[in-house]
């Protein structure tokens, strides 16, 4: 990090950087962001994955800690030295996980501090853990902003105290370059037919996102509609230890061969594409990526009624909301558009409306920049 350089340096802390939604949530930021305003770092308090080669730009550099279990003072000691050479104006940690880094930061003088809520943890997927609350208070003194991506997390943030006046809230944007209405061979031979009906969620599998209930969802679908039973299909994107759970339920109700589970992909664009309904089926959510991706791509959506998918999803009118982990809710409402294929299109288009007016990516710079524009002229930046 050349210590002439004339532009802020930007760094993002994230626990790993992997697929998923907030990970690509700082890509954006860093390949669209004007490369002659900001510079940007990438430290991972885990490792990083090839998901690192969606950067666009080559000048990013990107650390991983290697974090310890638990409370890892040598880490801390790391980021203090990290940010004593590097000397970045400003910090930005997302979530839980990387609040900790808040300390070596401000002991390190970094000029501006910003901690961004994403969606709630794993381990707290409703916001009610006391121990969470509580270090949010307690590192709220050293954080000059912070970012919750929708309204639940804004409030939950009042709630324990925080200053609306230290609260911005930015919605997530998508790129509709990316992610457009189209035509797609993405599938396996025989899932993309005209005449099938091809149901798909992308995410990790674990257990917050539960796939579980999907599928539980889809062999109900067969038996409540066997007229329509050959065309169905199910496709699900991601990782995680509940793929294999998922794949012996399947199994079990023989329904294998109407299922695709290739694990993590990277052309989700074009599998996206393939797709007659996405479907969102998480016992928690912030603000989803995979649903505005959806929606961009002129898909009608199935969310569950949990953290900010009612803000993205115009119930009735670009999608349906279902009850969390009642796959009997869930399978109605795939009911309802396998009746209905009309509702499909009227449904797509409303979404991809809804973007273009809401959810560009656009907006969502424009909303960091002027966040971070914000707090460098405090601190005396040009």
């Amino acid at each position: 990090m050349p210590d002439n350089e004339q532009r802020p340096l930007i760094v993002h802390i994230i626990y790993r950087l992997q697929v998923g939604g907030l990970e690509n949530g700082v890509i954006n930021l860093i390949n669209h962001l004007p490369i002659e305003r900001y510079r940007h770092a990438i430290i991972c308090l885990q490792d990083f994955t090839d998901f690192r080669e969606r950067i666009q730009r080559n000048d990013v550099e990107i650390v991983a800690m290697h974090k310890k279990p638990g409370q890892d003072f040598a880490m801390l000691k790391q980021l203090y030295d990290l940010f004593r050479i590097w000397r970045p104006a400003i910090v930005h940690t997302r979530n839980i996980g990387c609040l900790e880094a808040q300390l070596p930061a401000w002991l390190a003088r970094v000029p501006c501090r910003i901690h961004g809520e994403h969606g709630w943890d794993v381990q707290d997927p409703h916001g009610q853990n006391k121990t969470y609350r509580w270090l949010r208070r307690l590192h709220a003194p050293l954080v000059q902003r912070f970012i919750p991506l929708s309204l639940e997390l804004d409030e939950y943030l009042q709630s324990i105290g925080i200053s609306t006046q230290k609260i911005s809230r930015i919605y997530n944007g998508v790129d509709t370059k990316t992610f457009h209405p189209g035509s797609s061979q993405a599938l396996p031979d025989g899932f993309a037919e005209p005449e099938n009906i091809i149901i798909g969620t992308v995410g990790r599998m674990h257990g917050v996102k539960d796939q579980t209930n999907l599928t539980r969802a889809f062999i109900q679908l067969h038996n409540d509609h066997p007229e329509h039973a050959k065309h169905l299909r199910l496709v699900m994107i991601g990782d995680g230890p509940l793929r294999q759970e998922c794949l012996k339920m399947l199994q079990t109700a023989g329904l294998s061969a109407s299922a695709w589970l290739p694990g993590a992909r990277n052309d989700i664009p074009e599998i996206m594409r393939a797709l007659t309904i996405f479907v969102l089926p998480s016992i928690a959510e912030g603000i989803s990526n995979t649903i505005l991706e959806s929606m961009a791509t002129g898909l009608p959506v199935i969310a569950t009624r949990v953290g900010g998918n009612p803000e993205l999803v115009d119930e009735n009118t670009s999608g349906l909301l279902v009850t969390a982990e009642n796959a009997g809710a869930l399978a109605q409402a795939l009911g309802q558009y396998i009746k209905q294929p009309t509702l499909v299109k009227q449904h797509g288009e409303a979404g991809l409306k809804r973007i273009h007016n809401h959810f560009s990516l656009q907006a969502m710079l424009e909303n960091y920049a002027g966040v971070y524009n914000a707090l460098l002229k405090m601190k005396g930046f040009n």
